[in-house]
């Protein structure tokens, strides 16, 4: 538009539909920063470890990428609904990070296991089924929205459902190879700096036995 010839006093601006959407496109974008700190200021407030949340947000871009194949499978664009549908799954996809480790640091406080690849292995499958479990349950929810694109109404979560559905497929895919590599990988020392730190508070909160009465 800039290129084409206008009188003396006339110029070219966007406005309507077009300005609207660049302004709320602006505003997610602000947004997601914001929730993507938030998470991370979470999970290390509860694992104590910036190595763990860095891990399990890790989750995150595997599901961006069923997210995307998926969009451009059912030849859908970029819209202010399909970002709102990134954010959503940013939270869903971190969520099997945090069940495996939080399994392999119970397995470790609770049931005496060395940081050794059986006890991660051990700790995967065991998670395997809830993990699955949790992941099915959200993705049969959403097919009647995938299905039923051309209803009326489903203009605005017909994509959304799109963005979680692929993205959850293939985190969870992912997931099972991804997340126990990188904690075998990176994840000795803040776990067995937590497992040592979770023995030694359950050891002082132990009640001490009643006295026997003579």
């Amino acid at each position: 538009a800039e290129k084409l010839p206008m009188p003396p006093g006339y110029y070219v601006t966007y406005g309507g539909q077009f300005e609207s959407q660049a302004s709320a496109s602006k505003l997610i974008s602000i947004l997601s920063v914001i929730s993507l700190i938030g998470m991370f200021v979470v999970l290390y407030a509860h694992f104590k470890s910036a190595m763990f949340a860095v891990q399990i947000m890790l989750n995150i871009p595997m599901a961006v990428i069923g997210s995307v194949a998926g969009v451009w499978l059912m030849g859908g664009t970029m819209s202010i609904a399909t970002m709102v549908g990134f954010i959503t799954l940013a939270g869903i996809a971190s969520r099997n990070g945090i069940m495996m480790i939080s399994h392999y640091l119970h397995l470790m406080r609770e049931e005496g296991e060395k940081f050794t690849m059986e006890m991660i292995v051990r700790g995967t499958q065991e998670r395997l089924v809830p993990v699955l479990m949790t992941a099915l349950t959200a993705g049969l929810a959403l097919v009647p929205l995938i299905i039923a694109a051309d209803e009326p109404g489903r203009e605005i979560l017909h994509p959304v459902a799109v963005v979680i559905f692929s993205g959850i497929f293939t985190s969870t895919l992912l997931d099972f190879i991804i997340t126990p590599l990188v904690f075998w990988r990176f994840g000795r020392k803040s776990a067995e700096r937590l497992a040592a730190s979770g023995s030694h508070n359950s050891a002082i909160h132990e009640p001490a036995p009643a006295p026997a009465l003579a």
